[in-house]
């Protein structure tokens, strides 16, 4: 059949625009409204994107401590324990600043509330297993468990932790985890810290970097100076990434120190050489995590001596490693 071409012209008008109607429904085009500028049912980019740090701090069950730009730590000390290190010198019954200090410290990556997480747990022997299993069911991985120091009663554990996603998520987790331990509420810090005694200029000026007094322990902290990535992301330096040296005073001058160096593969043995030759014993000697770059490994070391003495053992020990004097 032969049309005209008029009405071949309307057929195909009729065509065109049924076309256009199916399409337009099923894009779901039809009745809809756009979002207004200001709208409040639409979330602003910001509070898509932006960790909210009160709500991980009541995940945690505990106020984070600000360290930098979108860092938070959260402080687990367990003075719920009693520990003592036997000593030729003296034993020694460990504060929890000196060494039972756990700590969970959250980096925002800038994506979404995707944080990475890091940290150390202060365990006893019977808690381990039950605690590791809580974190894996909560995607909080371990990487490493070892001893800090030595001759101690009861037997004490350390346990690395890292995690990368949701911070609420990854508070729930460490908070039911931490539960399942002897842990202490979270109490509020004294404030001022009360003063130690022992002659803490002497002791920074060895050192060539000041501490603050912190439960009774003088507590020193000397970052690296190269930047860490893990996963690509750089780890700030607050995440323990700087060699600690912890000063518990015993009396007459004299302290007790424990802490751990931070160290290239380099650095490791000349390290322990210095040490050792300033009467200081190397405790233990291992990693924090499974993927840093540059690798780094983490020497424990424990004394009781002047502690004025023991600071210019442990600078030769930092002197040792890429770590200048800040003094």
């Amino acid at each position: 059949m032969i049309v005209s071409s008029p009405a071949l012209l309307r057929i195909l008008g009729m065509m065109v625009a049924g076309s256009l109607v199916a399409v337009a429904m099923g894009c779901g085009a039809v009745n809809e409204t756009p979002a207004k500028p200001g709208d409040s049912s639409v979330p602003s980019a910001s509070e898509a994107t932006t960790v909210s740090w009160p709500t991980v701090d009541s995940a945690m069950g505990r106020a984070g401590v600000i360290q930098g730009d979108d860092l938070h730590r959260y402080n687990f000390p367990r003075s719920d324990l009693s520990v003592t290190v036997r000593d030729a010198r003296g034993d020694v019954v460990l504060r929890p600043a000196l060494a039972l200090g756990g700590w969970i410290a959250m980096h925002a990556t800038g994506t979404g509330t995707d944080v990475m997480a890091m940290g150390d747990l202060v365990l006893t022997e019977e808690e381990l297993p039950r605690v590791m299993s809580r974190l894996q069911q909560g995607g909080v991985e371990q990487t490493a468990v070892h001893h800090h120091v030595m001759r101690e009663s009861p037997r004490i554990l350390y346990v690395h932790v890292h995690a990368r996603g949701d911070a609420v998520q990854i508070a729930e987790t460490v908070r039911e985890a931490v539960a399942l331990t002897s842990t202490p509420a979270a109490v509020p810090a004294p404030s001022p810290a009360a003063p130690v005694d022992l002659d803490t200029v002497a002791i920074a000026a060895a050192l060539g970097h000041v501490g603050r007094s912190n439960g009774g322990v003088y507590q020193v902290s000397a970052p690296r100076p190269e930047t860490i990535t893990s996963g690509g992301h750089a780890i700030p330096g607050a995440m323990g990434l700087g060699t600690v040296m912890n000063f518990q005073p015993t009396g007459n001058g004299r302290a007790a120190i424990t802490g751990d160096f931070v160290m290239t593969a380099g650095e490791v043995n000349r390290v322990i050489r210095a040490l050792r030759a300033n009467d200081i014993a190397v405790t233990s000697l291992h990693n924090h995590m499974l993927d840093d770059d540059p690798r780094l490994f983490f020497m424990h070391f424990w004394a009781h001596d002047d502690a004025v003495k023991l600071a210019r053992g442990l600078r030769a020990g930092l002197d040792s490693t890429a770590i200048r004097p800040k003094l």
